[in-house]
């Protein structure tokens, strides 16, 4: 028999998520008003007083919105997270999206994982990520970026992926590093770099992807007023957007990519990476 899997709440990537586990996994979803779910997907809809229980779940990022109600902006009705943890058996796993001591508070008696914090997980969404980033460039920005000169602050796996699909664009690229390491990753990718601490300021656009504040009032001061701000990292950012709105410097904070930008993508590397953990979980029973 096949084990069960509920996806609750979040966007079009856990319908995606849902349909890729669909193939292996007896899976349902909740929180989804039916004009969300695409009319391509043949997804089963959960009801809240069904008898039989969920083995496992998977909840979005973030799970819970600031009322700390189950994430779910596709529906007009609330769930709580209490009505989630009724569906499933004692012992059950559940995946979300930055797990902390709140969730595990309403999911006693189970066990909880992060699927961002998988390295599979976090090497896969830096391409679609860097992607997403490079639209909005394109988007906001009055010229090409062939021949435009970019700034990226962190040369992690997502500036990684930005700085070559910069370079493909014909963008003169020049990443910021803090120490000689970095400085190796830039010499590979073929980019320029200069260390986070003295960086220039004659860029079309500036790409952030560390969460830490570096661009504070001083320094965006030091920019043209033009360039334009696309921070990347995760709360709390790496840009003083109240002192770049008094500045009146163009920014970006481009949380949720790439669920923004590539769905379909975001939610099947979600699927990818339960699959891979329950398989993981499976081979240690053995």
């Amino acid at each position: 028999m096949k084990k069960r899997i509920l996806i609750a709440g979040g966007d079009l990537r856990q319908l995606y998520c849902a349909a890729r586990l669909s193939g292996v996994y007896d899976t349902s979803v909740l929180g989804f008003d039916r004009d969300f779910i695409p009319d391509d997907l043949s997804l089963r809809t959960a009801s809240t007083d069904e008898t039989a229980r969920y083995d496992f779940a998977v909840l979005p990022v973030p799970p819970l919105n600031e009322s700390a109600m189950l994430n779910t902006p596709c529906t007009a009705q609330e769930i709580s997270p209490g009505t989630v943890r009724v569906m499933l058996k004692d012992g059950a796993e559940v995946f979300a999206g930055k797990v902390d001591d709140r969730l595990a508070e309403h999911f006693p008696g189970c066990r909880l994982t992060d699927y961002l914090t998988r390295e599979e997980l976090s090497l896969k969404n830096a391409v679609p990520t860097a992607e997403g980033a490079v639209q909005l460039a394109l988007e906001e920005l009055p010229v090409t970026l062939s021949g435009s000169k970019a700034l990226i602050v962190g040369m992690g796996r997502i500036g990684t992926a930005l700085a070559g699909i910069l370079k493909g664009f014909g963008a003169e690229v020049t990443v910021a590093v803090r120490n000689a390491g970095g400085e190796a990753k830039a010499r590979i990718a073929g980019v320029r770099s200069c260390r986070t601490s003295s960086m220039p300021t004659d860029f079309s656009v500036v790409f952030n992807t560390v969460p830490a504040m570096i661009f504070d009032r001083a320094l965006l001061e030091r920019f043209p007023r033009e360039t334009l701000f696309i921070d990347l990292a995760s709360k709390p950012g790496g840009i003083d957007l109240d002192a770049a709105a008094q500045l009146g410097r163009r920014t970006v904070w481009a949380l949720g990519l790439p669920g923004k930008t590539a769905p379909v993508t975001a939610g099947e590397m979600i699927a990818e990476t339960v699959a891979d953990v329950l398989a993981e979980r499976s081979d240690g029973d053995e």
